[in-house]
């Protein structure tokens, strides 16, 4: 099998594969509804999806407002992580973005992940601001960080 991987913008046939790696990414996913609504009706929404032979193994969500980009939701399938998928697959959403005109990105990441904050560290964000209770399910603080792509 190959290693090869596609980065795509996300359409509506792969809300199902996105929604599968939503399930097994977190404790409170999002509905394959709200996947859909995102590709249908949010103007805002854009995806890239990570594909290999296999299919669909990484999403991320974004929503693009004038000249900034706010990442909803990213993830990696289970089996592919640890690969350097997650980060190919931000680079990816950087540059889509920037192809939108976005001049800068946000996103949050839980404050015990320290993983995910390593590698938007790497790719040049900085620390925000907290965002006290911010998770529903254990009300776990959020860091929020951002990146301008002009700096």
């Amino acid at each position: 099998m190959s290693d090869s991987v596609i980065f795509r913008k996300m359409t509506v046939a792969d809300v199902a594969a996105v929604h599968r790696i939503e399930e097994l990414s977190f404790t409170l996913p999002w509905t394959k509804d709200a996947f859909y609504h995102e590709m249908v009706t949010n103007e805002h929404a854009y995806y890239v999806v990570a594909e290999m032979e296999e299919g669909i193994v990484g999403y991320c969500g974004m929503w693009l407002v004038i000249d900034e980009s706010h990442v909803t939701n990213v993830a990696i399938l289970p089996e592919h992580r640890g690969k350097k998928l997650g980060e190919r697959l931000m680079v990816a959403a950087i540059e889509a973005a920037k192809q939108q005109g976005a001049v800068m990105m946000s996103l949050e990441v839980r404050v015990s992940n320290e993983v995910a904050q390593n590698l938007y560290r790497k790719l040049g964000f900085k620390n925000g601001g907290i965002r006290k209770g911010y998770y529903t399910d254990d009300h776990e603080d959020a860091l929020v960080m951002w990146v301008r792509f002009d700096e």
